[in-house]
């Protein structure tokens, strides 16, 4: 089974996707991402070529997106009014 080694976690309820790197040594917290250009700059940090293309290239090999829509930041707000 393929991992990719970079991992967008879910949408937090209060925004925001945390991003790890998967390395030999288990997983690195790169940071929480409220856009595409945080997880862009986290990868360029942790010495990865080419970024831009890591993140914005939709290859699957390189991203794992768990959970929510790709490059989506905030979390959905109920659309039913509350009583």
């Amino acid at each position: 089974m393929h991992h990719a080694p970079v991992v967008v976690h879910r949408i937090f309820p209060s925004g925001g996707r945390q991003v790890t790197l998967r390395t030999s040594n288990g997983e690195e917290s790169l940071g929480l991402a409220r856009s595409d250009e945080d997880v862009i700059e986290f990868l360029r940090r942790a010495g990865m070529p080419d970024p831009d293309d890591v993140v914005l290239g939709g290859t699957e090999l390189l991203v794992d997106w768990e959970g929510d829509t790709p490059h989506v930041y905030e979390a959905d707000l109920p659309t039913e009014d509350l009583p």
